[in-house]
């Protein structure tokens, strides 16, 4: 066992083998700490899980990987690689194929070569120039996102004061939509939705979700998305696998009855199980749905109570299928969107119910790893977001799929069996429609997971599949903390906790509650030496400069720039002298030369140059003299034009 040798070994309870669970375990076991891991289902992983039905693989959650450098990261602070592992990453090529419903396709890459004929295509050669535009916003959000936010604990609001954090918390844009950011950047409306329909994987309406999330976009075009052979859950198996070497103990199909307090109600010492058994530790950390512990695994409190009212994600109908035959017209991950945007994130979003015409993803893991259906065969995934479901405490139930009788005012309860039936008759036409393929009679079996399932199996409230909501009220500090507020010894990790939902997310989050542990019990973190390793250096070609404060190309643009305006200087004072050459040869046409008008324009000219006065100055008091010497000539009709012209040469400048 690893980790800094201690008086007396302490001990920890972890309630959910999901991935902030079994990475937060493998930290703390490898920082020394007794950890035995208690889970309800007979499987690790959670939502990251496997499906497995007469040779076909379907991931039940998550089906991409994307932010690698937090998996490299966990692995290499617990001594290990995804290689050593045994653990092949597969990149998906395209990143997605795009379905829209007036029969174009977009293919999302990240082969910037692709990426400009795609954009081209649509929005011309100015098009691509705002797409890097969009692009280096996004890496902002994200690498801004991955230091202050990813990699920091929120715990109050003082932490969201911080200097270093405040300073940049306008370049996150978090209080402009990721639509709205994107329609700075993509002047079609088909655009706009092909760089937006990721908020879906936070369980947000792209119309709500802030700008910063324009990470995930970037995260996706710049390094890729990958897909471990095996399946998703290769990854949680492989953190599972290092925790057992370094001593956690794995108790499958142990559901947890409640956690254990002190007889003062503020210590937490263990969890009881349904079984009556009772298992006792120093520490308890709850990687179960927050919501759900806070409801049913701590006594009643306002505070659960409040976390019940909060905005939920998103929930989902997922259906599984086995197919007797490939698909060719499908790549690994596709989505089909809705023709009516918007309207259909209102219906989820804002009505809790299934869109008369959803936008919804199709995975094909067996299109990237063969491995995942017998051969010559098809594995798809079919996810259509919904809403997510409705107590009776909300004041309204769901009203039901668009069009059907439960639509009417009169409130009605959630009929999950018919909007199960509309989703997959939908999604079966919409794919017929698109891409010509008929898959209703290829289907050889079909498992189906909906809110209802999300819930039982998972205990997800409100069966979000998300968590809480990622609207701004909702993250940093205003999110639910990793440690709880009066309960000693009781912290969370996952998805409704800092820093939020995604499996990568959940990794750093794993990190993040680990190490607030080892520093409130003075255990020294084991992996800190880590942080700020570099790569070897071969040579002095890989020296890191930095650039000198003045560059070349500056300085020779600032004398270009002078040299500039010195001959703008030179233009505009011959124009000047051309100007008062014109006027007083205006004079001299209208009154002849040796009249009175003419000597007094030739003399204020003069005066204007020899001291220096601006023009406009100089004929001011030209035309103010002039008119006296016309009007005691008795001509003021011409000496208006004249005087006008005058008046309009000294203008110009």
């Amino acid at each position: 066992m690893g980790g800094t040798p201690m008086e007396k070994q302490r001990s920890a309870i972890i309630i959910g083998a999901g991935v902030g669970g079994v990475a937060t375990a493998a930290r703390l076991a490898k920082a020394g700490f007794n950890v035995t891991v208690v889970e309800k289902n007979d499987f690790t992983g959670g939502r990251c899980s496997l499906i497995h039905h007469d040779g076909y693989r379907f991931d039940q959650g998550p089906s991409l990987l994307l932010l690698p450098r937090f998996f490299a990261e966990t692995y290499a602070d617990l001594d290990t690689s995804l290689a050593s592992e045994g653990i092949e990453l597969l990149k998906c090529e395209p990143n997605y194929h795009i379905w829209f419903a007036d029969g174009a396709q977009f293919r999302l890459s990240t082969d910037l070569a692709r990426m400009k004929a795609e954009v081209e295509k649509w929005e011309g050669k100015d098009g691509f120039s705002r797409y890097l535009a969009f692009m280096r916003e996004a890496h902002a959000h994200y690498e801004l996102s991955v230091t202050h936010v990813l990699k920091r604990n929120f715990t109050s609001l003082l932490s969201m004061a911080r200097p270093e954090f405040l300073m940049r918390l306008f370049q996150l844009h978090p209080f402009e939509s990721i639509y709205a950011r994107a329609s700075r950047y993509f002047w079609t409306e088909r655009l706009r939705r092909v760089f937006t329909f990721g908020s879906m994987y936070m369980g947000m309406s792209p119309f709500e979700a802030p700008g910063t999330y324009s990470l995930l976009q970037y995260t996706e075009l710049a390094e890729g998305i990958w897909y471990p052979r095996g399946g998703f859950n290769r990854v949680i198996q492989g953190i599972v696998d290092i925790g057992t070497r370094f001593g956690v103990n794995y108790r499958l199909s142990s559901t947890v009855r409640r956690i254990i307090l002190s007889p003062d109600g503020h210590t937490a010492t263990g969890v009881e199980l349904v079984s009556g058994e009772k298992l006792m530790a120093d520490l308890v950390i709850c990687n179960a749905d927050l919501v759900y512990a806070y409801n049913n695994l701590l006594p009643s409190s306002s505070y659960a109570t409040s976390l019940s009212k909060r905005p939920a994600s998103c929930s989902s109908i997922s259906f599984y299928w086995a197919l007797d035959r490939c698909v060719p017209e499908f790549q690994a991950h596709n989505i089909f969107l809705a023709e009516h945007y918007q309207e259909s994130f209102d219906s989820i979003f804002k009505c809790h119910l299934i869109p008369e015409e959803p936008s919804f993803y199709v995975n094909v893991p067996s299109r990237v790893d063969p491995s995942a259906a017998p051969e010559g065969k098809d594995a798809i995934v079919v996810l259509v977001p919904v809403g997510h479901l409705l107590s009776n405490d909300d004041g309204a139930d769901h009203k039901g799929t668009p069009g059907s009788p439960n639509t009417s005012p009169a409130k009605t309860p959630q009929n999950w069996e018919r909007m199960i039936e509309f989703a997959r008759r939908t999604v079966l036409s919409i794919v017929a429609a698109r891409t010509g393929v008929n898959l209703a009679p290829h289907i050889d079996h079909e498992i189906i997971n909906d809110p209802a399932t999300w819930q039982e199996k998972f205990n997800l409230d409100r069966g979000a599949i998300l968590g809480l909501s990622h609207s701004f009220f909702n993250v940093l500090s205003f999110r639910p903390k990793t440690k709880h507020p009066n309960i000693h010894g009781l912290y969370f990790v996952g998805a409704s906790t800092h820093p939020g939902t995604g499996v990568p997310i959940c990794l750093a989050g794993g990190k993040i509650v680990a190490e607030q542990i080892l520093e409130d019990e003075s255990v020294a973190i084991p992996w800190a030496n880590g942080r700020s390793k570099r790569s070897a250096q071969s040579g002095a070609l890989d020296i890191v400069k930095s650039p000198p404060l003045v560059s070349q190309d500056l300085v020779l643009g600032l004398i270009s720039s002078v040299i500039v305006m010195l001959i703008a200087v030179g233009i505009m004072a011959a124009l000047m002298s051309f100007s008062d050459h014109s006027n007083i040869k205006d004079l001299q046409v209208a009154y002849g030369e040796g009249s009175e008008a003419f000597d007094y324009g030739k003399g204020y000219a003069s005066y204007g140059s020899n001291c220096k006065k601006p023009m406009q100055e100089a004929c001011s008091e030209f035309d103010r003299t002039v008119w006296k010497v016309i009007e005691r000539a008795g001509d003021a009709q011409r000496g208006s034009a004249t005087l006008g012209r005058t008046a309009a040469a000294g203008s110009r400048f």
